[in-house]
């Protein structure tokens, strides 16, 4: 077959020599390995703690013990801890639990539910109205009407704190260059940043609770409000803020008039990004006592309770779905009512409705039934059963078939990764880790995993960051061949992208908690089960990036190849892939990240090792200062590895023909 020259010409000398060097480093490695195997390789005890531990948890100490003294804590971070835990008090107080001396909250069960379905049709439509309704009524039925509210409480505590610092922000980085390019490589940090290595730090200055949780939620919801809105401001023409400035308009009356009404659909997409990112990690920060669905999903996975942990993260996916559809519809019908007459026929109707509102809020504040939610529908235990059958039957009847691709993955991937990294001598990974970043990245990369790898080192934590490392490279191994299956797929297929791509997309806002109860049904607590969930969160966003890639490919290169004769296996295989090579480096870059965001959610189902460490060190004190150096093991290495995949889709990219 003839290959078009254009692709012909990207394997450049350089390139060969470098993966041959590459390779050679792996083949040493591999030598080395079966020569000085099981020295030097820093094993240390579930239980066993290293001076670093022990100082940590001497400074959790001290930190406890001059939280009420030194000026530090009590004019900074107590203050701070005081007004987020006063305001998720007050949202509390007002619709979740009881408070100011009454049994019940201040709006009851019946006064939410009105509440929610007037704002509904107010911001969106009927049925927007209609689907929140029942999904508040559905948390009632299933007994977890408490729990939701508290969720809910922390999630609109945090977005409120989010938006209040992320517009503004955010407007700021779209009218000023400087801010926007100071302001982004700080937001990439913060959204890279595994979630999880928040909270440890966190809980150190504001102690386990709704605050920390708080925190850690809006430190993980800010970006994308910052993100989006400035992008907004960005986006409105320049010659209509021209005309404005034209007409005398001064820079205040221009933003206010022109840019903020402009790029009002775009904020309020904004808001439902900031809203889901929210739900996600007030869910996670159940792991610092958050109260809420979070919590009962993690109580249930620790008894392996299948029944109880699907109840509650049916509860979680339902509330997400109506956030978004809520906030979706806000923003597709404020642009769809602007201006029309339509607006002044619903006046009448949207009067009527506050005041049935009116009364519902009423009724919940003054009548015990109507406050609280009728118990006894027995919804949620159905649910929980049903569950727990489909559970036993699956078990039962795909017990081979899951048993099989458990034994196969764990036997010829998961065991030989796991062996080779803890096996090895741990200046002999370091060596290989450096080399690999010098060839991709130079120097600087080098010096890079070089510091990391020592940092690894002097956590104490080097053999359990190897098991993780072989856990997170499997599943980045298989999410990648996933990637490139259906993103192959849907670069190429129009059809296929509009038939997966919703799908992509409900995975990426879905709570991650919730991806781990079909599993555990599935295949029981295990490492497999904690990486079929991160294989699960990290395909969406690999799929996408290699989707894109492909598609980008110069239509006109590819018809040369057609034309050359070539089938469709050679046009993938020797030139969409080779072209989109640069969105692989990227997917896999992405995909690691994302996995090893999943490694702590991976240490409630088996997964151990790191994800372990860190669950523990939130729930026994004494392990407090181990849990809180396995989380920065965790951030080195997603920034060692961040920072060598990075290098190589910025070579890739930039090599001719790359994308």
């Amino acid at each position: 077959m003839a290959v078009p020259a254009a692709v012909t010409a990207r394997r450049a000398p350089v390139r060969g020599g470098r993966a041959v060097v590459a390779a050679a480093v792996l083949v040493g490695w591999l030598v080395l390995w079966a020569a000085l195997r099981g020295i030097h390789t820093l094993p240390l005890g579930t239980a066993e703690l290293t001076p670093l531990h022990r100082r940590f948890n001497e400074i959790n100490d001290a930190v406890g013990a001059g939280r009420n003294s030194n000026p530090v804590f009590l004019y900074v971070f107590n203050e701070i801890r005081l007004v987020i835990d006063t305001l998720v008090t007050f949202l509390q107080g007002l619709f979740a639990q009881p408070s100011y001396g009454r049994p019940v909250p201040l709006v009851g069960w019946l006064g939410v539910v009105a509440l929610v379905g007037y704002a509904s049709w107010v911001f969106g439509n009927v049925r927007v109205a209609a689907l929140a309704v029942a999904g508040f009524v559905l948390f009632g039925l299933q007994g977890l009407w408490r729990e939701s509210m508290d969720t809910l409480a922390l999630t609109l505590a945090a977005v409120l704190v989010s938006l209040l610092i992320g517009i503004p922000l955010g407007v700021w980085a779209g009218l000023s260059d400087r801010v926007y390019r100071l302001a982004t490589p700080v937001l990439d940090f913060m959204q890279t940043m595994p979630t999880f290595v928040y909270l440890a730090p966190l809980t150190l200055f504001f102690l386990i609770g709704p605050a920390s949780a708080t925190i850690a939620t809006l430190i993980f919801a800010t970006p994308p409000a910052v993100r989006i809105t400035a992008h907004a401001i960005r986006s409105v023409p320049a010659a209509t803020v021209e005309a404005a400035q034209s007409l005398g308009a001064t820079r205040g009356q221009t933003l206010a008039t022109v840019l903020l009404p402009l790029s009002k659909r775009t904020v309020v997409l904004g808001v439902n990004q900031t809203i889901m990112a929210a739900l996600s990690m007030v869910t996670i920060a159940a792991l610092i006592d958050a109260p809420g669905l979070g919590k009962t999903v993690v109580k249930a996975l620790e008894t392996l309770d299948v029944g109880t942990a699907f109840n509650a993260g049916l509860a979680i996916v339902v509330l997400a779905v109506l956030l978004d559809r809520v906030t979706t519809a806000a923003s597709e019908e404020d642009a769809r009512r602007r201006g029309g007459r339509r607006d002044r026929r619903r006046r009448p109707l949207l009067l009527a409705g506050a005041v049935l509102t009116g009364g519902c809020v009423w009724l919940s504040h003054t009548y015990v039934w109507a406050a609280q939610f009728p118990a006894g529908s027995g919804v949620g235990a159905a649910i929980a059963r049903t569950a727990d059958s489909a559970t036993a039957w699956a078990q039962g009847g795909f017990a081979g078939v899951t048993g099989a691709v458990r034994d196969l993955v764990t036997t010829l991937l998961l065991n030989p990764f796991e062996a080779l990294l803890t096996g090895s001598p741990w200046w002999l990974v370091g060596a290989v880790v450096v080399a690999l970043g010098a060839l991709t990245g130079g120097p600087r990369v080098a010096a890079t995993a070089a510091a990391c790898v020592a940092l690894i080192v002097g956590t104490g934590l080097w053999r359990d960051s190897m098991t993780t490392l072989a856990s997170s490279l499997v599943a980045t191994v298989i999410v990648l061949a996933l990637g490139v299956v259906v993103g192959v797929w849907m670069g190429r297929s129009a059809l296929a992208d509009r038939l997966v791509r919703p799908v992509l997309d409900a995975g990426q806002t879905m709570p991650a908690f919730v991806y781990l109860v079909p599993f555990l049904a599935l295949f029981g607590a295990s490492r497999f089960t904690a990486i079929v969930a991160a294989i699960v969160y990290a395909a969406p966003v690999t799929v996408k990036i290699i989707a894109d890639g492909v598609r980008g490919v110069p239509l006109d290169t590819v018809e040369a190849a057609v034309s050359a004769g070539s089938g469709t296996w050679q046009i993938i295989t020797k030139v969409q892939l080779p072209m989109a090579r640069g969105a692989l480096a990227l997917a896999t870059n992405q995909g690691l990240v994302y996995v090893l965001s999943m490694v702590v959610v991976g240490g409630l189902v088996g997964a151990g090792a790191l994800g372990y460490d860190v669950v523990a060190g939130f729930s026994q004190g004494q392990l407090y200062g181990k849990g809180l150096a396995a989380g920065l093991a965790i951030v080195l290495l997603g920034v060692m590895f961040d920072r060598i995949t990075q290098a190589a889709a910025h070579r890739a990219a930039n090599a001719p023909g790359g994308r």
